[in-house]
This record gives structure tokens, C-alpha cells and sequence, in this order.
């Protein structure tokens, strides 16, 4: 059970990061520039989102292991 939620939790952050690019993509294009430019634009944006969920994550483990269940 806890593999499921794993796999599924990782997956909802891939595809939130990918919406992410798209939509960074997409406002670059809309704002003129090239698809090279647009490609560096939505790279930087995926790898914010997964940058920021790495560190949520860090956050988080670190808060849980305090905490006396």
C-alpha cells in the first residue's frame, strides 16, 4: 500500500511539473520568443517544480521523524 501511494504521490508531481513547463512554454511563446528560448524557459520551470518538491519533502521527513507518534 504505501509503494501505491509512493508511486502515485511521484507521479502527481511529474505531471504537475510538466503542466508546469507547458504552461511556461507556452507564455513564452505568447510573449515572442523563439522555441529554443520557450524549450530553456519550460527546462527551468520543470526543474523548479521538482526542485520544490524535493525540498517539501525534505522538510517534511525531517518535521516527521521529530514527532512522537
Amino acid at each position: 500500500m504505501v509503494l501505491a501511494i509512493l508511486l502515485l504521490t511521484v507521479t502527481i508531481i511529474i505531471v504537475i511539473a510538466v503542466l508546469a513547463a507547458v504552461g511556461a512554454a507556452k507564455l513564452a511563446r505568447l510573449d515572442g520568443a523563439t522555441y529554443p528560448t520557450a524549450l530553456a524557459r519550460a527546462a527551468v520551470a520543470f526543474t523548479a517544480v521538482l526542485t520544490l518538491a524535493a525540498a517539501v519533502t525534505t522538510v517534511l521527513t525531517e518535521v516527521c521523524s521529530h514527532l512522537n507518534w
